[in-house]
Formats: structure tokens, C-alpha cells, sequence
């Protein structure tokens, strides 16, 4: 992989430690995948964390593609999906320059995504793998405290959730929630019919994620 070019650096200074943006966006990304799933997800964490972390973001998250320079606009981009994901090497690339220079992606995994994602990962950080984050990481004791780790939100193949990250001299940059579904927790009621208690874990847990990502 090459090193961040300077176009990806002025970006990253100028736009996300300058502006200090507090907005965050979807990533649309090929292979087929329904990265627009959830689609009342993340609009409704957005409006949790307005009312309880005290953050300002727009109601209605903005859409960019993984190869856009518009993706370092944002201090939070947020991946879902079920099945397969491709990024080409000039994508790849783009997502590691934006990750290297202060940007956080989370990937919830809305199930089946898993191993297409592992497989795109080895474009963007080839020397690096997925590790797991101890119960003790600062992303469970944020605003909210979560003393066993990532929460189960959903069931699909009876495997505990588990919340997996790329790090990059000690950082976060890029956090994998896996068999928890989180993101179907964040949508209305109505959807997936879970009691009250299910979707307050789910979002204060995506709260949790979003202020971590904004002070780191």
C-alpha cells in the first residue's frame, strides 16, 4: 500500500481536526451488498445522541462512496449490510487514508457479511487483522456503561456478539460489531418488534461507539 498522499493529509487537517465536524455518514460500497439497509436505524441513534451525549449532528446522515474524497468529511462513517462486499484497490486505499488520518469506521454486521468483509479488509490494512476488544476497552464506559462488553441485540446463529477492531498505534480506527445487530436495535419500533429494553441497549451501546469515535 502507498503512503497517505498529500491530498488525503490536507483533507484530513483542513477538514475533520479544523472544522471539528460532528456529522457522520453511510458508506456505499459495491459487490452487491444492501449497505442502505436499516434505513430508520441510524437517523434514530442519530437523535438519541443528540438528547443524551449532547452532540449536534444533522437528522438526515449523508451518503458517500468508499472512494470518495467527500469521506473525509466526516469523523464517523458507518457501514451495514447481509452479504457480499467489494472495494478495488483505489477504494481500498482511499479507506486507509481516511482511517490513518483521524477517521472511524463502524461496521455492523446486519448478518452475512462477515467473511466477504474479512476478505476486503486485507486490501485496506494487509498487515493487519481484526483483534477482539476486552470488556475493559474505553468504548463500553462511555456515557454508558457496559460491564460485559458488546450486547446481543439480535439472534442468528447462536454465536455471542463480539466487537473486533483494527488499531493503528494504539488507536481505534476501525470497529466490526459482529452477531449482535445493533443496527436493527436502532430502527422504529414497528420493524423488528423488540421490547424497549433491547433497542435502549442497542442505542445507548451505538452512543457509546459514536462519542468514542468523536474523542479519539
Amino acid at each position: 500500500m502507498k503512503q497517505l498522499t498529500f491530498w488525503g493529509l490536507f483533507l484530513t487537517f483542513f477538514v475533520i481536526h479544523v472544522g471539528n465536524s460532528q456529522e457522520i455518514a453511510i458508506l456505499k460500497y459495491g459487490g452487491g451488498g444492501d449497505w442502505y439497509s436499516n434505513p430508520t436505524g441510524l437517523p434514530n441513534l442519530i437523535q438519541f445522541c443528540n438528547d443524551h451525549i449532547d452532540t449536534k449532528i444533522g437528522s438526515k446522515p449523508q451518503t458517500v462512496e468508499v472512494g470518495s474524497v467527500s469521506i473525509f468529511q466526516f469523523p464517523y462513517i458507518h457501514m451495514t449490510g447481509h452479504g457480499n462486499v467489494f472495494f478495488t484497490d483505489e477504494e481500498a486505499q482511499n479507506l486507509r487514508e481516511y482511517l490513518l488520518s483521524g477517521g472511524f469506521l463502524h461496521v455492523d454486521d446486519n448478518y452475512g457479511m462477515e467473511p466477504y468483509l474479512r476478505r476486503e479488509l486485507e486490501k485496506v490494512f494487509p498487515a493487519k487483522q481484526l483483534e477482539e476488544l476486552g470488556t475493559d476497552h474505553p468504548i463500553f464506559s462511555q456515557k454508558f456503561v457496559f460491564p460485559d462488553g458488546l450486547p446481543k441485540i439480535h439472534e442468528h446463529d447462536g454465536k455471542r456478539p463480539q466487537a473486533l477492531g483494527i488499531f493503528e498505534q494504539g488507536r481505534l480506527v476501525l470497529l466490526f460489531t459482529y452477531e449482535s445487530d445493533l443496527g436493527d436495535g436502532w430502527e422504529d419500533t414497528e420493524v423488528h418488534n423488540d421490547p424497549e429494553e433491547v433497542r435502549l441497549k442497542a442505542l445507548r451501546m451505538g452512543a457509546n461507539i459514536v462519542e468514542y469515535a468523536f474523542k479519539n
